[in-house]
């Protein structure tokens, strides 16, 4: 089994509650896919192979815990409207949104959805991303949202990038179910999420409560139904208004709760007690022109953990690149450079239960980005600018080369 040491390193092991638990001059052992050691560079054991970092940041991997990767068709028109005044939910009142999607995507083949979705997530890839979550919920119907979890499947294979998935039946009414919301909410409960268990295509489920989409009541039924089938359950909360979602995810020990720009004091408490993962969701907020913040101080005064993900989709976030969407949670909600990293890493892993990964830690997956960076503020200060140097993923270089030293000398 082959053994390589990084040396000479600036180590975010995101190992400190509230910090990026830095080890400066450090070292990191590898042994085939796992991390076997970390600590100083005069106690590193010897190794066949020696890589000197040269003072670089070496992380984690990032993890984009929240994604629409999968879809058809585009929504550069409805940007427009917005720019005009339209608002989201004049938008998707009038027929637009989600469900335009919903009709591109219907019409589309597996292998189409897999080629556009495998270059939205090549730049994700290219920043250094080796796990991406990615959710349904542009079918709307069993056989296109079993379509897209196959898509989301491939790109697992097809990349080198984990990928997991979650279903969004409960996402949007489809027009054939306008006047129907009780036969919609049969077919998501009754149908799709035993046919998509047993086929073992979803890994969570999602579900968006809010006044333009499902009530509290009825996502209940949907968390209801996925716990008798022992899928876990995340939820699309508070962004446009306070309904009390995320009190009611956290009674169902939800993994997350995304978006909480509207979340109260109330929702607050209960996603401490029940250690549900806060993602804020950055990109969103900045497309639709929000003015209220979620509740970041009441987040981190309650030890709520924080992730931060790109929600990259057709409509209210064609965001591209996490570390843009470190650098908008950053300047937009007021994280600090250390919480916008954990929220990609230590946190991001946390929001999909993945507790193998997203820390720098012997026995965890050797799943690393070397930064061309002291730290988290180099990461974060500027948009546009890609620092990744190299990406090693399960132990293997993806990105880079083991004379990384020399390649990307100063």
């Amino acid at each position: 089994m082959t053994r390589t040491l990084f040396t000479n390193a600036r180590l975010a092991t995101m190992t400190d509650a509230d910090g990026v638990g830095l080890i400066e001059d450090g070292a990191l052992l590898v042994e085939g896919d796992r991390i076997a050691w970390l600590g100083p560079v005069g106690e590193a054991p010897g190794s066949e192979r020696s890589i000197d970092c040269r003072g670089r940041l070496l992380a984690p991997g990032l993890i984009d815990c929240h994604t629409h990767l999968i879809h058809a068709g585009s929504r550069a028109k409805e940007f427009e409207m917005r720019l005009k005044g339209a608002t989201y939910a004049e938008i998707a009142q009038a027929g637009g949104g989600i469900v335009s999607t919903v009709k591109a995507t219907r019409a589309a083949s597996e292998q189409s959805l897999i080629a556009s979705a495998a270059a939205r997530l090549d730049c994700l890839l290219a920043e250094g991303v080796t796990t991406v979550e990615i959710k349904s919920g542009y079918g709307l119907d069993l056989e296109t949202e079993m379509r897209m979890l196959r898509a989301a499947r491939a790109l697992g294979r097809e990349r080198p990038v984990d990928v997991v998935t979650s279903f969004l039946g409960a996402h949007a009414l489809p027009p054939e179910y306008r006047n129907d919301r009780a036969g919609y909410l049969r077919l998501v409960c009754d149908l799709a999420l035993p046919a998509i268990a047993r086929a073992g295509l979803a890994d969570a489920v999602d579900a968006f409560c809010e006044t333009i989409a499902f009530t509290v009541e009825e996502v209940e039924r949907v968390f209801k139904r996925a716990g008798e089938l022992g899928l876990p359950v995340k939820l699309h909360a508070e962004q446009l208004s306070n309904l009390g979602a995320a009190k009611m995810a956290a009674r169902h020990g939800a993994l997350s709760v995304d978006h909480l720009e509207y979340l109260d004091d109330d929702g607050v408490t209960a996603l401490a007690a029940a250690g549900t993962v806060a993602v804020l969701l950055p990109g969103a907020y900045y497309y639709l022109r929000e003015t209220k913040v979620p509740p970041v101080a009441a987040l981190r005064a309650h030890g709520v953990p924080m992730a931060v993900a790109t929600d990259l989709n057709p409509g209210s976030s064609p965001v591209h690149s996490l570390l843009g969407a470190m650098n908008m949670a950053c300047v937009l909600f007021g994280l600090t450079p250390e919480e916008a990293l954990r929220g990609v890493t230590a946190n991001a892993a946390r929001a999909l239960g993945l507790a193998d990964r997203g820390r720098l830690v012997p026995g965890l997956r050797a799943d690393l980005v070397l930064w061309d960076g002291e730290g988290p503020a180099d990461l974060v200060y500027s948009i546009g600018f890609n620092r990744c140097a190299a990406i090693i993923r399960k132990g293997e270089f993806v990105k880079g080369s083991r004379d990384v030293a020399t390649q990307f000398g100063r």
